[in-house]
């Protein structure tokens, strides 16, 4: 099965961009999607878009020349960063719109990426620099991204969000001993921030990701990357894997850290209830622990309770990917078998 085969396209998207009339773009973006049955998220700020939405193919073609030439961007989403994949289910419950003050939130006003950014660096390009020993590599994604997957030789600053990545910078870095910067996010929208901070902040060197893990994922072949596990994406998939495929990777229902196959195996996992990461919780693991007892509940009754649906195409995403792996394993076991003789 190609990946056009799949019911369901996903555009994920960023673009720094003056957007002084962000306000008044919202309800016409809002109505477009909904009318073509498109979910997902999509933030608005006077510094330009974000956010990933899924529908049918064609609704999201049409999302793409409405933001690209037909719709109220008129050009200015020109060049934006859009990467497109496939899904078997729904990723998303509903569409939204969101008008912010920024959107990927830092808080230094002094950062305005539409004037300096990094040196962009393209997925094809980035093993030799990461390879190189005076280059320091950061990986500028929070700490339960990091967890399931990120490049090799990477720093893990242990942020719990955006924010707090100033405080790593001013407490870990200098420029005059670290030359040379590399750093890296899920889309490349963190890393046009932090490359445009790192820069206000006297770092000469600094390079960035094109595209991000995405883009990298999709455009390195396995047997060539650097990157280890899996990347964590903001909807039901969860994670994804090289060419992007649905990863395996799933949320603790409790403290909703994402998983690792390694993770769900650990003696403190208890699915519904809680897992390593907040086994110490005792709040949290009462209350799903409740929740999972009224979803067992429902499930003796015959009834579906609250969030099924998302958790079951969720399920079925996994097990399809699984199987598609598992035929394409035999396929290629065949040929080579073939081969040799």
């Amino acid at each position: 099965m190609s990946q056009q085969d799949h019911p369901y396209k996903v555009l994920a998207i960023y673009k720094f961009a003056s957007l002084p009339d962000a306000a008044e773009i919202k309800a016409p973006l809002a109505e477009f999607c909904c009318a073509r049955g498109i979910k997902g998220t999509l933030i608005l700020a006077p510094e330009g878009i974000n956010g990933t939405v899924a529908g049918a193919p064609d609704a999201i073609d049409a999302l793409s020349d409405y933001l690209f030439a037909s719709g109220p961007f008129g050009t200015r989403l020109a060049g934006a960063e859009a990467k497109y994949s496939f899904a078997d289910s729904e990723p998303f419950l509903r569409m939204k719109v969101r008008l912010k003050p920024e959107i990927v939130t830092l808080r230094a006003p002094q950062v305005d990426p539409n004037r300096e950014v990094g040196t962009y660096v393209e997925p094809e390009d980035w093993n030799a620099l990461i390879e190189r020993n005076d280059v320091i590599l950061i990986d500028t994604r929070n700490d339960y991204e990091v967890d399931i997957g990120t490049f090799q030789r990477a720093i893990d600053p242990k942020t719990e969000s955006f924010v707090e990545f100033k405080d790593y910078v001013a407490n870990n870095l200098d420029p005059k001993q670290h030359k040379k910067v590399a750093m890296f996010c899920t889309g490349g929208i963190r890393c046009e921030k932090a490359s445009s901070y790192m820069l206000s902040q006297g770092f000469e060197e600094v390079f960035h990701l094109k595209g991000g893990i995405l883009k990298y994922l999709e455009k390195v072949p396995e047997e060539n990357s650097r990157f280890n596990g899996e990347c964590f994406v903001f909807d039901e998939r969860v994670s994804v894997g090289h060419g992007l495929e649905i990863g395996t990777a799933t949320l603790c229902r409790s403290c909703r850290h994402p998983l690792t196959e390694q993770d769900r195996a650990h003696e403190h996992y208890v699915e519904g209830v809680s897992c390593s990461h907040c086994i110490n919780d005792e709040g949290k693991r009462k209350a799903a622990a409740e929740r999972q007892h009224q979803i067992d509940l429902a499930a003796k009754r015959g009834l579906a309770h609250m969030g099924d649906a998302a958790v079951e195409a969720a399920r079925k995403a996994r097990e399809a990917k699984k199987q598609r792996a598992e035929q394409s394993r035999a396929l290629n076991a065949k040929a080579a078998a073939k081969a040799a003789h």
